[in-house]
């Protein structure tokens, strides 16, 4: 996001919002409703500000019963009627509410900006279906930093031969994480795998214990820690005989990926069905 002088901040409800002023850059646009489902949820509130701070139009949220929203938000009982009453919904929620999610947004037509991980293949096939109708922008991790690591992993893929070129990934985050390996963590391996012209589900290496044998050529390993509260941590390491090229990405405030998703919220209004990522947000391209 950026930034302006000699502006003063806006408040919205007990939230207030930085110092600084938002210059909003040209794509985006005052007056976009943006829903938020999970509003009372950590990443929720984030939005929130977020969303306010980049000239949106707040229409409210969902909330599960017994969680405190912030101040002044418009409460809808259901996916549906937020789905009918905004023009972008941002979803952080929870795989369990995938598929729920997909038909009512499909059916009120409602862009969809998706950071919920941890999802089945049958509740993936129910996002595809709902891309034939609504367009999508579907992340793992909404920070423009993942975004470009993801490019460089699978241009790395494509270009250290898995014969030589060991591919491990570790990743840490708090311990109130439930998944493992991280949706990021699986997103990273994705892409190499892509530039290695596999499917992940064929390499992939999600744990070792006791007796395991030698490293198969050609497996893409994952290793997962948990502890504290680490925002999130993603070490990519290609390990060769001779040397090891390493690509860490560190996240330190949760609010970069409040802020890429605000930014994907405003890119995906407007646009057609289908199913776009956080590349053709940012403009680097690629394949989903």
């Amino acid at each position: 996001m950026f930034f302006g002088p000699g502006c003063s901040p806006p408040k919205w409800g007990p939230i207030l919002i930085p110092s600084l002023c938002l210059s909003p850059p040209s794509a985006y646009s005052g007056g976009m409703r943006i829903g938020i489902a999970g509003i009372a949820g950590r990443m929720g509130r984030l939005v929130v500000r977020e969303a306010i701070a980049g000239g949106a139009l707040l229409s409210g949220g969902t909330w599960r019963p017994g969680e405190v929203p912030p101040e002044g938000v418009a409460h809808y009982r259901d996916i549906a009627a937020l789905a009918a009453s905004s023009d972008v919904v941002v979803d952080f929620t929870h795989a369990s509410t995938v598929q729920t999610h997909a038909a009512a947004l499909a059916g009120a037509e409602c862009a969809w900006v998706l950071g919920t991980t941890g999802l089945t293949a049958a509740d993936q096939a129910a996002v595809q279906q709902a891309t034939r109708r609504i367009p999508l922008v579907q992340a793992a991790n909404f920070s423009p930093g993942v975004a470009l690591l993801c490019t460089l992993a699978e241009r790395l893929g494509a270009a250290l031969s898995a014969e030589i070129y060991d591919a491990e990934i570790l990743e840490m985050h708090h311990r109130q994480k439930t998944d493992a390996p991280s949706g990021t963590a699986l997103a990273l391996g994705a892409a190499v795998a892509r530039g290695r012209g596999v499917t992940l589900d064929s390499v992939a290496v999600r744990a070792r214990d006791g007796d395991t044998g030698a490293r198969p050529a050609g497996a893409i390993g994952f290793a997962s820690l948990r502890g504290g509260q680490v925002v999130g941590e993603h070490t990519l390491l290609f390990a060769a005989g001779d040397e090891h090229i390493a690509l860490t990405h560190r996240a330190f405030d949760r609010a970069v990926f409040a802020r890429g998703a605000v930014q994907a919220a405003f890119w995906v209004h407007g646009r057609a069905p289908g199913h776009y990522g956080m590349d053709d947000v940012l403009g680097t391209g690629g394949d989903h």
